[in-house]
């Protein structure tokens, strides 16, 4: 539902000037999604969007396409660190080089997956709760995913 609203989000603003979070809400609403100004934020910063000149002197919600520097970080950090992960029920168990879970797990946090509730790092062993069993599955398969690009 989540990329579903996203991918209307990304068409009307290529569509259409979209100035404000009120008005992009209401038009989500109109396509039938049921948004709060909070979800809107949230989706406006998970996409990246900013706001930038359009003509009139106005302003206009747009992609701007970069990959922050701390992206790129985070997925280094993982680069550098991952060894191998496990699936134990709706725990994902990742094993790092060693002093490296707590940096591993930081940039696993940081990179938001949606389907991890928490996790806990020793020296090099990560223990991250997932929200059910196969949202560990599909996690451990993303992130092993992103290694190998």
């Amino acid at each position: 539902m989540k990329t579903d609203r996203w991918e209307c989000i990304l068409s009307l603003i290529s569509e259409q000037p979209v100035e404000t979070q009120e008005q992009l809400a209401q038009l989500l609403t109109q396509k039938g999604y049921e948004v709060t100004q909070a979800t809107v934020s949230r989706d406006i910063r998970k996409l990246g969007l900013m706001k930038v000149p359009a003509p009139g002197g106005k302003q206009r919600y747009a992609v701007v396409k970069q990959e922050s520097k701390a992206e790129g970080k985070y997925l280094n950090v993982l680069k550098e660190g991952f060894l191998s992960a496990d699936t134990a029920g709706n725990i994902l168990v990742i094993k790092t080089v060693s002093g490296m879970a707590m940096a591993v797990a930081a940039a696993i946090d940081a990179m938001e997956f949606t389907q991890v509730v928490g996790s806990i790092a020793g020296d090099d062993t990560i223990m991250a709760a997932i929200k059910h069993e196969d949202a560990a599955k599909e996690l451990k398969l993303t992130i092993e995913g992103m290694l190998k690009d």
